[in-house]
């Protein structure tokens, strides 16, 4: 994949993430708007980057709605946000096969960061409130790790 046009379309997917992550932040929401809108524009991306319809954008949707259906679990027993499952399967629709663990990973390591230093400010605060994990912040993280990635992948080549 190379070109103007993946770099394009790459380059709105990173201020949608910033803007979920700084909402989520600060509202503990992430609107529906937002990740309709960055699930709505990966097929932008898709053939910007001249992804086939078979078998490529096939896998990359099956491993959206899995990840979105194993995360809906998490939902379902309050583990996570209704927002924060909608946001990792909107940005996994951005994510090739070997893109999306990557992603995982980072956004796990980034969650666990960000959960630590937050239930330790809980604590020596002695705050009486559940503690809400803005793990939209965490899930940012790790799709702007590969997208930036990506960016800087497309860049080498086309120079």
């Amino acid at each position: 994949m190379t070109g103007a046009a993946p770099l394009f379309s790459l380059a709105l997917l990173a201020p949608a993430l910033l803007y979920a992550a700084y909402g989520d932040w600060l509202r503990r929401d992430i609107p529906n708007k937002l990740n309709a809108a960055i699930a709505l524009t990966a097929p932008l991306y898709w053939w910007a980057a001249g992804f086939s319809l078979w078998p490529e954008i096939a896998i990359i949707v099956g491993l959206a709605l899995a990840l979105f259906i194993l995360f809906t679990g998490a939902f379902a027993i309050g583990a996570m946000g209704g927002g924060d499952v909608k946001m990792i399967g909107a940005l996994a629709l951005w994510m090739t096969p070997m893109q999306l663990p990557v992603m995982l990973v980072v956004m796990a390591i980034a969650g666990g960061i960000l959960t630590t230093v937050m239930l330790i400010y809980h604590r020596s605060r002695k705050k009486p409130e559940k503690l809400e994990i803005p793990y939209g912040i965490a899930i940012a993280i790790g799709g702007l790790w590969v997208v930036l990635n990506e960016i800087l992948t497309i860049g080498a080549v086309t120079n």
